[in-house]
Parts: structure tokens; C-alpha cells; sequence
């Protein structure tokens, strides 16, 4: 069966050509009896590629129905696990009341799939590694090995090699499990497929709710293009379904569209706050924009007036003038009351008297000064100085000073 035909059978779309590598590479290795390791994140479709090649191994055929077991780890309890997978015999626990066969004894001569095989308890995966070496498994309350012939496909979307190096998944199971590797590119890395799933999908919702299906603008198209899809595939699928049932209008715009993406990409963003979850799709009501663009401004003008306020202090004390700082009820300026005149050393007589020197360049040393006083303890500094430590720290941030 060549790569069209798996396709076609699989309701695989998409032109890349590393898609097209990872389905060669499948239907090569399909007929061997090694392990294999899909990588990629998660909604790619690892489990799809699990199906093509338990289907088109010399396993299909064997005890039909049950030959392909698929497990997530991550989803079984670590108390639960090695019972999940390998069975339980009567009386092995509180609970066992007859012997059980676990996920390795049902796919027995077939195929198991283990998915997030990354989320595998350490103790778990030394006895995963025992089955890989000698076929054998041995039940939870016995002490009779068993023989188990398994083809094992595993697959995980965390950095594996990563998790090797900081011992939270054993070497020796990684290269065992790595006997061929497969990849799948992010649906962002595939971005000339992303239209041709969008017309795939939309057109099955709109089969099978007979309604007439969507279609996209072109300024839309470019939208989905570049939206970065983390949910990949599936996430492409869920949003196309909801447009297709929830809008009346048929020709989609970036109007529409962007009130079902959580993310939208600069070059193409409407006027709207969005969601920097960009895994969460949200959408926000004119009022919550009202707020939000509200909160924003005043909170701009405050900001506008604590840094005047900064400045005139700064002037009034490189003249050796009392502070005068005016009242106002700020949530980021504490209430300030008239300093004392500056000490003589607080700001230098060169910094004083030199007229060419900016305004920045006394504000700066006026900082340096009170930090130097306080012992570099920056909320005495910010009494002082009548800021709140949040203007300080901006300050600092600004101006490049370490403390």
C-alpha cells in the first residue's frame, strides 16, 4: 500500500513532506517485528499512526479486534499501573477478588500501544524494559514468569531525550523503545496543509448536518496560516466544527474567526485584548474590553504622574529645596509628605551646578544616592525618594542599575 492509499484510508490530509516521511517510514517498519517510538505533540496523531502499523503488520490478523491494545499512561493511577499492564492474580491485593489479565496478556500476539509513555513511573519502567528483553511478564501476587509475544509502539510528546538527561526516564528503555523513530511535525510547521484540513473538516460537518459548508476569505485563510495551532490537528478540528454549526454566515472573515482563536498574530490582529493561553479558547465580551481598555488608561495616567512627580522631586532636591509632592490617591504612589532638604552629599556639587547635565542624569544619580544611604535596601531607598517600590524597581530597570 503506497502513501496515497494510506491516506485515503486513514483521512490523512496533507502535502508536507515530512508527513509524507513519517508515513513511508510507517508502512516500511509496519511488517518487522521492532519497536517503535512516535514522537511529536500532542493532537499530531500518534495514535492514528499506532493503527497504521498494527494494520499493516503480520500481527492484523491475529485474534481480530483485540490485536491492537492502546494504553495512556498517563491516565493510570501509579498505585493502579502494574496491574493495569501486566494482571493481577486472586488475592494479590485488597480488592483482587479473581485473577485478572492485564494490557500485555490481551494484545498477546497483536500490537500495544503505549501512549505518553513519558509519564511512566520510574519502577514501572524497569519492569517494561523486562518485557522488552524477554517477552515476559509476571502478574501482580505471582512469582511465575509469562510469556507474552508483543509488538510494542510507544509514543510521548515531552522532550524524551530531555527526560534521559535528567533521570526521570531510564536510558536503557529509551534505546530499547528507540528501535525505529518516528517524527510528526506540528500542524504550525505544516502550514500549506492547514487549509486543505480546514475544507476537509467543514465539509464533514457539513455532511453531516446537512447545512452548506464554510468558507474562508483570503485574508481569513492567512489568519489560520498563521495562527500557531498548539492543539495542532485536533484543536483545527474542534474550531472548525464550532464555526460550522454556531455561525449563520458561510464566508468567514478575520472578523468571525478571531472569536474563536485565543491567539491571534500581530500582523493580523483585530482590535481586541485576546488570551495570552493561547491553549485556551476564550472569547471576550465589548463589555470585558470596555473594562479592560478602561483599567489600562488610567492606569497609564498614573504612571504619567508618578514619573512627573519623580522628576519634580529630583529637581527640587538637586536645588537643595524642600520636597513638595502632591497629594493624589494613587494605587502606585503612596501619599507623600514634604521632605526634608536633601543632605549635601546627596546629590554632588558637580551634578548640581553643571546646567548641561539632564534631568535623567540627576534622576539617576538622586537613586544612586538613596540606595547608597539605605545600604541597597530598596524600600527605604523608596520612602526616601516619597516612590512606591514598584516606580523604584521600574526605575532601576530603566536605567540599567544593578541592585
Amino acid at each position: 500500500m503506497d502513501i496515497k492509499q494510506i491516506k485515503q484510508r486513514y483521512d490523512i490530509i496533507g502535502n508536507d513532506p515530512r508527513l509524507d516521511l513519517a508515513l513511508n517510514k510507517a508502512i516500511q517498519v509496519a511488517p518487522t517485528n521492532l519497536s517503535i517510538l512516535i514522537t511529536g505533540e500532542s493532537g499530531v496523531g500518534k495514535d492514528v499512526f499506532s493503527r497504521i502499523i498494527h494494520e499493516n503488520s503480520l500481527r492484523k490478523h491475529v485474534r481480530q479486534g483485540r490485536g491492537l491494545i492502546s494504553v495512556n499512561c498517563g491516565a493510570i493511577p501509579e498505585g493502579t499501573i502494574e496491574s493495569e499492564l501486566f494482571g493481577h492474580v486472586k488475592g494479590a491485593f485488597t480488592g483482587a477478588d479473581r485473577t485478572r489479565k492485564g494490557y500485555f496478556e490481551e494484545a498477546d500476539g497483536g500490537t500495544i500501544f503505549l501512549d505518553e509513555i513519558g509519564e511512566l513511573p520510574l519502577a514501572m519502567q524497569v519492569k517494561l524494559l523486562r518485557v522488552l528483553e524477554n517477552g515476559e511478564i509476571i502478574p501482580v501476587g505471582s512469582s511465575t514468569a509469562q510469556k507474552v509475544d508483543v509488538r510494542v509502539v510507544a509514543a510521548t510528546n515531552v522532550d524524551i531525550v530531555e527526560a534521559v538527561r535528567n533521570g526521570r526516564f531510564r536510558e536503557d528503555l529509551y534505546y530499547r523503545l528507540n528501535q525505529i523513530s518516528i517524527y510528526l511535525p506540528p500542524l504550525r510547521e505544516r502550514k500549506d496543509d492547514i487549509p486543505m484540513l480546514f475544507r476537509k473538516f467543514s465539509s464533514d460537518v457539513a455532511e453531516k448536518y446537512r447545512m452548506p459548508p464554510i468558507v474562508l476569505t483570503d485574508e481569513a485563510k492567512r489568519m489560520m496560516m498563521d495562527y500557531p495551532w498548539y492543539g495542532n490537528v485536533r484543536e483545527l478540528k474542534n474550531i472548525t466544527e464550532q464555526i460550522a454549526v454556531v455561525e449563520t454566515e458561510r464566508t468567514i472573515t478575520p472578523a468571525i474567526l478571531q472569536n474563536y482563536l485565543s491567539f491571534v498574530p500581530a500582523g493580523e490582529r483585530m482590535p481586541a485584548v485576546v488570551n495570552d493561553a493561547a491553549q485556551q479558547s476564550a472569547q471576550i465580551t465589548d463589555r470585558e474590553l470596555l473594562l479592560k481598555a478602561l483599567s489600562m488608561g488610567q492606569m497609564i495616567n498614573e504612571m504619567r504622574k508618578e514619573i512627573g512627580e519623580l522628576r519634580n522631586a529630583v529637581a527640587q532636591m538637586a536645588q537643595g529645596m524642600p520636597v513638595q509632592v502632591e497629594q493624589h490617591q494613587s494605587p502606585y504612589l503612596p501619599t507623600a509628605t514634604p521632605m526634608q532638604s536633601a543632605d549635601e552629599d546627596f546629590i554632588t556639587p558637580e551634578i548640581v551646578d553643571d546646567e548641561s547635565v539632564s534631568l535623567e542624569e540627576r534622576e539617576k544619580h538622586a537613586i544612586l544616592k538613596a540606595l547608597e544611604r539605605a545600604g541597597g535596601n530598596r524600600k527605604q531607598a523608596a520612602a526616601e525618594l516619597h516612590i512606591s517600590e514598584r516606580t523604584l524597581y521600574r526605575k532601576l530597570k530603566g536605567y540599567n542599575i544593578e541592585q
